[in-house]
Order: C-alpha cells, then sequence, then structure tokens
C-alpha cells in the first residue's frame, strides 16, 4: 500500500503581511547568501517576540544571548578546521599544585600536535591551560560575575578573548567548538560542565568527542567520582553499563594526550542524516573489519535493520563536501538511544 504524501510544512510567518513583506525585504538584500532563508525566519521570530506576552526583562536576555553568539561565532569562525580541546578545572588551584603542572603540560603537548586549547580565561587550571598552550593556540572564554574574574594574564589582550553575560550561552561554545573535554579537579562549575558534556553526548545533542579527567599521580578526586557513577548511578540503574565507557579517567598526561589524538585516528565526524548515521572516516574497513563490525554493534541499529553501508564520498542528504572531508563514510540506521555503544563502535572504527 502507497503511503500518503507527506504534508509539506507551512511557511513560517507572523502572519502580518505587512511586517512579513518588509522582512521578505530585507532579506532579498542577501538572497545572494545560502543562509537567507534561516536569516528570515530569525527576523520572523525576533518579530513573534512581540507577540508573545513577553516582559522587557525576557526580550532583552534573548537580545544579549543572540548577540553574544554572533560574536563568538565570528572568533571562532576562522579556525573551524582546527581542533580544540576544552579545559575545564578549579580556579583555586595555582602554581605548585601538580594539576596546574599537568593542566600546563598537557595543553604545551596538544599545541604541539596543531591543537587548540579553550578555557574560561580564569586563574588556576585555566591560567595553565591557556600558558601552556600559547598566546597563539588560545581561546578564552570568559564569564562577567558579580565580582568580575578578570582574565588571566595569559590570556588577557588576546583577539580570541570572549567574554560573555550568560553562562548557558558560554556553555554552549564550551562544548560546541570542542573535538575534546578535558577535566582537572574543580568545584561545582567544573562538576557541572564535565557531567553536561556527558549528558549531551548520552543522548546525542552533540557529537561523541573524547572526555578525559585528570587526576594528578596518587590522586583520587575523579577516581572518586568515577566510583560515585559507578556504584551509584549504574549500580541502581540511574545509567547504563555502556555509559561508564563515555570517559576516561587517568593520572598520566601520556594517556591523556593519547586518548585525544586517537580518537580521531580513522573517524573525522558525525551526523545524523534524517533515518540515518553517518561516521565520516579517513579509512575504510575491509570486507572481515565491515562484517565483524555488523555481528558486534547489531543491536545498536533500528529494529528490522541489519546493514552497515560504506560510501565513497558524499552520503545521501549530507551538506556539500568541504575540501578538509575525508573520502569515506559509514552509514547505518542508528536507533537514536544506544550512544554509549556508538562510541565503543568509534573506538572499533580507530582500529582499523
Amino acid at each position: 500500500m502507497a503511503k500518503p504524501p507527506r504534508r509539506s510544512r507551512s511557511r513560517y510567518v507572523t502572519g502580518k503581511p505587512a511586517i512579513d513583506a518588509a522582512i521578505d525585504a530585507v532579506v532579498a538584500l542577501r538572497a545572494d547568501h545560502p543562509c537567507a532563508e534561516l536569516a528570515r525566519q530569525m527576523l520572523t521570530t525576533t518579530m513573534k517576540f512581540l507577540d508573545a506576552g513577553a516582559s522587557r526583562g525576557a526580550i532583552r536576555q534573548a537580545n544579549t544571548a543572540l548577540k553574544e553568539m554572533r560574536y563568538a561565532t565570528k572568533i571562532f569562525a576562522p579556525f573551524e578546521g582546527v581542533r580544540k580541546a576544552t579545559i575545564f578545572g578549579s580556579a583555586r588551584l595555582h602554581k605548585g599544585d601538580p594539576s596546574y603542572a599537568m593542566a600546563e603540560e598537557f595543553s604545551r603537548r596538544m599545541a604541539a600536535a596543531e591543537w587548540m586549547i579553550i578555557s574560561g580565561a580564569g586563574p588556576g587550571i585555566m591560567h595553565a591551560a591557556n600558558e601552556g598552550a600559547g598566546p597563539d593556540r588560545s581561546f578564552g572564554v570568559n564569564i562577567r560575575l558579580p565580582f568580575e574574574q578578570s582574565a588571566n594574564p595569559a590570556i588577557e589582550g588576546s583577539p580570541r578573548l570572549i567574554t560573555f553575560r550568560y553562562f548557558f550561552v558560554r556553555k554552549l561554545f564550551f562544548v560546541k567548538e570542542s573535538s575534546a573535554i578535558v577535566l582537572f579537579p574543580g568545584g561545582f562549575g567544573t562538576l557541572d560542565e564535565g557531567t553536561e558534556a556527558l549528558t549531551l553526548i548520552q543522548t546525542g545533542k552533540t557529537q561523541p568527542v573524547p572526555v578525559v579527567m585528570i587526576d594528578p599521580p596518587g590522586g583520587d578526586y575523579w577516581k572518586r567520582v568515577h566510583a560515585f557513577f559507578q556504584e551509584v548511578l549504574h549500580g541502581r540503574g540511574l545509567i547504563g553499563p555502556e555509559d561508564l565507557g563515555l570517559y576516561k579517567v587517568t593520572d598520566s598526561v601520556d594517556e591523556a594526550v593519547a586518548a585525544c589524538l586517537g580518537f580521531y585516528r580513522n573517524f573525522h565526524s558525525s551526523r545524523h542524516l534524517k533515518d540515518t548515521y553517518m561516521i565520516r572516516l579517513q579509512r575504510p574497513p575491509s570486507p572481515a573489519q565491515l562484517a565483524a563490525l555488523e555481528t558486534e554493534f547489531r543491536g545498536i541499529l533500528r529494529p528490522g535493520k541489519t546493514a552497515f553501508e560504506v560510501v565513497r564520498g558524499r552520503a545521501s542528504g549530507e551538506d556539500p563536501l568541504s575540501t578538509a572531508d575525508p573520502p569515506w563514510r559509514l552509514v547505518f540506521p542508528f536507533d537514536k538511544r544506544s550512544y554509549g555503544r556508538l562510541r565503543m563502535l568509534i573506538d572499533r572504527v580507530n582500529e582499523w
């Protein structure tokens, strides 16, 4: 029996002909831009705010957040093709603390591998991160606080220093721009940022990235956090056993660097394509490797689906290729639930 045709989505408008015509006229001035339609929808949303019954404070908040997003996007845009590691950790750990020295060394090693480092721009571990990476390979993502957190000397005055009013916008860019999340011991903020990153990965709201938790040798900060995750969250059925594989705990800078760089040994990036999931690869599997993958990871496919497909070049529904994209794609009907197992699949892909 033939499926009924899909209903086309109605055009997103304010419903006020004069305003919609004015918006169309403004957007027509940039009709050459590939995102002109999205800009039209943004303008439409802005005008709809005025009829939403929102207070002046709510509209001001939306306006400030949008302006912050625009400015941060401008700062990060020239470095879109460069891998970046976001480093979280306490502002209260200073020179002389083993974690400070490890954060500095980790950042120096990653910068030598042509990565860039993103920190919160404050003191402590954030200062160590920017100091280790150096000014040319550092971003500072600062937050305006009631007691006025100033930027650390390693990033102060940099064109890549951004100061946000809102934590939620700042956190968006921490995760959105990162190819790795690296955590040193810290307080409420570090735990919040680390668990939010894990939540976003676990629920598929951001791309899989390596999450590394680094203790100093002999330290037990992240070991205790891991024990809590294992004994309480997993022990009480609040997370799955595979979710414990979304992060790595180590007391070695060597292992931390290897975990970040090794994640991209073959895996490049991934995204949802309507009913399928796509992983970009540097190298394709052999027939035997593909058969083994289908056996091991059949459980993450949608019910009734059993196929992993290897595609050379652009996959169906994918955005146009850039010159930096790798040549191969692994495409499969993902169940959009098993993100812990998806992380394990990426580990397997990196063994090819």
